[in-house]
């Protein structure tokens, strides 16, 4: 499914980050960008799997369109909900975008390994933080075609 800016649906995005201020940050990126889209934040690994399954609180969650996944997360961390994502049979072609502080070579060989989609190092500055994200929307929801639920 492509998502032109003028997309009838809005893009479903989940956000899976425990630092309040970096999802924050994110989700008001996001917000004012050009495509219509719905952020739904999670804040570790366990609660990114019951958000996947419409579980408790996240029943009748929607099927994100794109998942933007921090590596360190209290719980399960991003590796291991990366490899549960991609082997999961209604998951596995989500896009997930690896967004994390680290640019330990282990964690990105360990991502790809894991079939991540990208692997984005957080800028420290606020600004180019910001604009990552805005690369991120641009790519991944106006370039390029995602496959239909």
């Amino acid at each position: 499914m492509s998502f032109l800016m003028n997309s009838v649906r809005a893009v479903e995005i989940l956000l899976v980050e425990d630092n309040v201020d970096e999802a924050e940050l994110t989700m008001t990126t996001l917000k004012e960008g050009r495509l219509r889209n719905r952020v739904h934040w999670v804040e570790n690994g366990e609660e990114a799997l019951v958000f996947l399954r419409q579980e408790g609180r996240h029943a009748g969650a929607p099927r994100p369109d794109l998942i933007l996944l921090d590596l360190h997360l209290p719980r399960l961390n991003g590796h291991e909900v990366l490899a549960e994502l991609k082997q999961h049979p209604h998951w596995k072609r989500i896009p997930v975008v690896i967004m994390t502080s680290s640019d330990n070579e282990k964690d990105i060989v360990s991502a790809y390994d894991r079939h991540a989609n990208c692997y984005i190092t957080k800028p420290i500055d606020m600004d180019k933080f910001m604009e990552a994200v805005r690369s991120i929307e641009d790519f991944w929801l106006t370039i390029v075609r995602l496959p239909a639920a």
